[in-house]
């Protein structure tokens, strides 16, 4: 009876001990409000929900590759008569503009999405408005996996190589890397094939280009197999990230996708961080059945929610991740499947606020300096601070305009603002504070968020960046193809 009754006693305090998260993650469903931000007929805007523009028309691309070609050459020579600027959009995960220009037209490449793979090369070809999840899930028939990619699935190719985007491949360069060749309409409607031996300063510029010098069309990609691996997550002092991560991922070939994590919460401030392995496990690849991951999905997206704005729930996700996580040690799971993340997993549905990303390429030699720095900076702003992700990237060798000089690690920052005045201008000052700091530490910033920055500072960081726009002069004399970023810094 004794036993019985300290039974009961334990599971009373452990379902007493679960009711406040519990609690805690349902509210955070009952506060919001479930809608995503109507664009209006006759304007464009992006991620940022901030850039609201009115254009002169969207236009869908033709999803045929006869019936596109006539379309924009005729929307080319229509934008020459009409002084009607271009911008291209694939899946506008951009935050500054860059796939809109006021009074401009918009081409959605989105339709143009055509998948082939040559068995025999290796090579995937596919439609610069396809998704990387449509190319991983075409992929998976032949067991084969992207080489570089970003951390969701969600963005587009020509997107992609436009941003020249990177993810969580080990010591790899960004997407470029794996880009062989692509097919580009320029602003005089030539369609020219451009790689590092044919067209080579064309391939230079448009990879990184945002979308400056023409439409990407058909994208020749590198893959890899699809393997079988397997998770493993250290937990670790904020100090000693470099040794695990040479350890644990750089001194690992069987280590394939690695990225950190920092602690955020109030308490131990950036003190604290994680460092997550996927390692090849040599065996066969596992055919799981498909189901519905829409619950799983849910909750994991309601515990990054409850982080927003509360102390509380910023522990609580650093407790559950790190601790539970969605992969045990030994979990076998496919490339493909790790790879083939929806951004939805982080989703943002309250219409009063916007989840901004910004990002810093800081040199191993200033790492730990950085992010001491951090720690003073930080906490002072008015911004909520969401998530750190620590990446590594090596060095560019294909842009015009490389973020990654050298090998280099990203520090990959996710805010949550207000959208009113006051936080926009808060987030204007902490972007200035950051982007000097990444100066200080012989670092960059990327370039396909917020425009905060200014042109002198700009030119600091990327001191090619006249010599760039003398180039655009060069294949596109007309000034065809505009966007907000190019306007900005220009």
């Amino acid at each position: 009876m004794r036993r019985k009754k300290i039974a009961l006693t334990g599971i009373g305090i452990l379902l007493l001990f679960l009711s406040f998260p519990i609690a805690f993650i349902v509210r955070t469903a009952l506060s919001e409000d479930g809608h995503k931000l109507s664009v209006p007929s006759g304007y464009a805007n992006d991620a940022s929900e901030l850039n609201l523009t009115k254009v002169d028309s969207v236009i869908d691309i033709a999803k045929s590759k006869d019936s596109l070609l006539l379309q924009i050459r005729s929307l080319v020579a229509y934008a020459k008569a009409k002084n009607k600027p271009i911008s291209i959009a694939g899946a506008q995960h951009s935050m500054g503009g860059h796939t809109m220009f006021p009074d401009g037209i918009v081409l959605n490449m989105r339709p143009y999405d055509h998948i082939e793979f040559d068995s025999a090369s290796n090579v995937l070809t596919i439609g610069s408005g396809a998704r990387w999840e449509d190319a991983i899930n075409y992929l998976d028939k032949f067991d084969k996996s992207i080489a570089v990619m970003q951390a969701f699935s969600t963005f587009s190719i020509g997107g992609s190589i436009s941003v020249n985007g990177h993810g969580w491949q080990k010591d790899s360069p960004p997407v470029s890397s794996s880009v062989i060749s692509f097919t580009l309409l320029k602003s005089d409607g030539e369609i020219v094939n451009c790689s590092r031996s044919e067209n080579a300063e064309l391939f230079r510029c448009v990879v990184g280009g945002y979308g400056l010098f023409g439409i990407i069309l058909d994208v020749k990609l590198r893959v890899v197999d699809n393997e079988n691996m397997s998770f493993t997550r250290y937990k670790l002092d904020a100090k000693d990230y470099l040794t695990y991560f040479k350890k644990y991922a750089s001194g690992d070939r069987n280590a394939k996708l690695v990225f950190g994590r920092l602690n955020i919460s109030d308490k131990e401030f950036l003190q604290n961080a994680t460092l997550n392995v996927f390692r090849s496990t040599g065996k066969p690849l596992m055919r799981k059945p498909k189901h519905d991951a829409f619950k799983t999905t849910e909750v994991k997206r309601l515990v990054f929610r409850s982080s927003v704005d509360s102390e509380y729930g910023k522990r609580l996700r650093w407790d559950l991740e790190t601790n539970l996580g969605e992969f045990t040690a030994d979990a076998n799971i496919s490339r493909n499947e790790i790879l083939n993340d929806d951004v939805s997993l982080i989703e943002n549905k309250n219409l009063g606020s916007t989840d901004i990303l910004q990002e810093y390429f800081i040199p191993e030699r200033r790492f730990n300096r950085y992010v001491q720095q951090l720690k003073s900076v930080l906490p002072d702003s008015d911004i909520d601070l969401i998530n750190i992700t620590i990446r590594n990237v090596y060095q560019d060798e294909d842009s015009f305009m490389p973020y990654a000089r050298e090998n280099v690690f990203g520090f990959v920052f996710l805010f949550n603002q207000k959208k009113t005045r006051d936080q926009e201008n808060a987030m204007r000052r902490l972007t200035q504070t950051l982007v000097r700091l990444a100066i200080e530490n012989d670092g960059t910033y990327y370039l396909p968020y917020r425009l905060h920055v200014d042109r002198n500072t700009f030119r600091k960081i990327y001191p090619q960046a006249d010599a760039f726009f003398a180039l655009k002069d060069k294949y596109d004399p007309d000034g065809i193809f505009r966007n907000t970023f190019y306007a900005h810094y220009r």
